[in-house]
This record gives C-alpha cells, structure tokens and sequence, in this order.
C-alpha cells in the first residue's frame, strides 16, 4: 500500500468511499449522497500542511486521510481534525493502523502536537479503534445530531503526538 497526497484525479474515490458510510448513520452527519461536483471545493480546500492522502493499493484508492484546522484561530495552529474514510472492501485489514500511523508521523513533520477525531458516541467500532491506538475522551457533545428523527450524540476524542 502506497500513501500519497491526494490529486483530483482521486476525488471520485473519496466521494465513492465517503457516500458509502451515509447510510449506517454511523460515520457523517450528510444524511443524502453527494456528488464529486458538491466536493470539488471542499476538496480544494485542503493544501499543506493540511492535505488530504489517499492509500492506493494496485492503483486504486482504498482510503483517505484528512487533516483540517481546529477552530482557526492562531492559538490552535497545533491542533488538526483528522479524518480516515477506508472503502467497505477493505476494513478490518489493518489498514486504519497503518493509516493512523502515517498520520501520527505527518502530523509531527507539520508541528501538529494534537490529533481529534469526532466521533459519533454509538460508532463503537471506531471509538474502539482510536482508544486502541491512544486517542482519550475530550467530551461529548450530547444529542447535537438529529438523522431518521433519532438524536445522536458527538465524541471529542484526542491524542497528543509530541
């Protein structure tokens, strides 16, 4: 598995991956599907120090990363959300470890002392993961999320990586 740096050209497997967890209602609040052009500045939006990657495997992008700016505001220049989106075909194989692991070594070339991942409080497979690999609870934001007329509740989950 090669990690990159993103490139347009990828963008319609990140939004292929990304629209595949909208309907578990466990990974985004996007209720609806989006399209690439929806995307396009979004995915514009990410430059170093804060690109998004992608994890290819046999020319194909199996998975995404993210970093973006928390709050944005000078203070919190050492903090980042990060994001992992795996394809369905390819979860529980390691590669969220790998991943998470390049993310750790990335974050401490760019000066990034804090990593948070927001978590919906009943994705337990994902709470599961990040806690493995040292990420603690911040906070919940109780009940902020409403989908299927169910409210849901967002995890602050952190991990400092120097």
């Amino acid at each position: 598995m090669q990690i990159r740096i993103a490139e347009i050209k990828d963008l319609a497997a990140i939004v292929n991956i990304y629209n595949s967890t909208i309907p578990s209602r466990m990974v985004t609040a996007d209720t609806q599907s989006v399209s690439v052009a929806e995307k396009l500045d979004w995915f514009n939006s990410f430059q170093e120090p804060r690109p998004i990657w992608v994890a290819i495997e046999n020319e194909e992008v199996i998975a995404w990363l993210s970093f973006k700016s928390f709050y944005g505001r000078p203070a919190y220049a050492g903090t980042i959300e990060i994001a992992i989106y795996i394809d369905e075909q390819y979860r529980a194989k390691g590669i969220g470890k790998t991943i998470l692991q390049f993310a750790m070594t990335a974050a401490k070339e760019r000066n990034i002392h804090t990593l948070l991942a927001y978590i919906f409080e009943h994705n337990l497979p994902s709470i599961q993961f990040f806690q493995k690999n040292g990420f603690v609870n911040y906070g919940v934001l109780p009940e902020i999320a409403i989908m299927d007329q169910k409210q849901y509740s967002l995890g602050i989950y952190g991990l400092k990586v120097s």
